[in-house]
């Protein structure tokens, strides 16, 4: 059974750092892209990063310069580190793996920022 679980949201106060991580269990972990997407309230989920099982980064731009992903194989987790939080990385953070056709995601984990 895959399993892919976020976890580090919380509350957060602009400015501050919030480390989401999602371990995945059930897959090949290091076969897998990883990624993280976000979805707001009354927006459309987008793709925050996304981490290449080469380990190639990329990150959206909104948020390239504040925002990293990484993956530990060994550990079969990804991690996404943000510093200068603002209240509009508000949203629920969503892990997602994917492999030549097979997807899975995580059921989210919720990130506040407030001013």
């Amino acid at each position: 059974q895959v399993q892919l679980v976020e976890s580090g949201g919380g509350l957060a106060q602009a400015g501050e750092s919030l480390r989401l991580s999602c371990a995945a269990s059930g897959i090949r972990f290091s076969f897998y892209a990883m990624a993280w997407h976000r979805q707001a309230p009354g927006k459309q989920r987008e793709l925050v990063a996304r981490v290449t099982r080469g380990g190639t980064t990329h990150h959206a731009d909104s948020v390239k310069d504040r925002i990293t992903i990484s993956r530990d194989n060994a550990k079969n987790i990804v991690y996404l580190q943000m510093n200068s939080l603002k209240p509009e990385d508000t949203a629920v953070y969503y892990c997602h793996a994917s492999y030549i056709g097979y997807e899975y995601w995580g059921q989210g984990t919720q990130v506040t920022v407030s001013s």
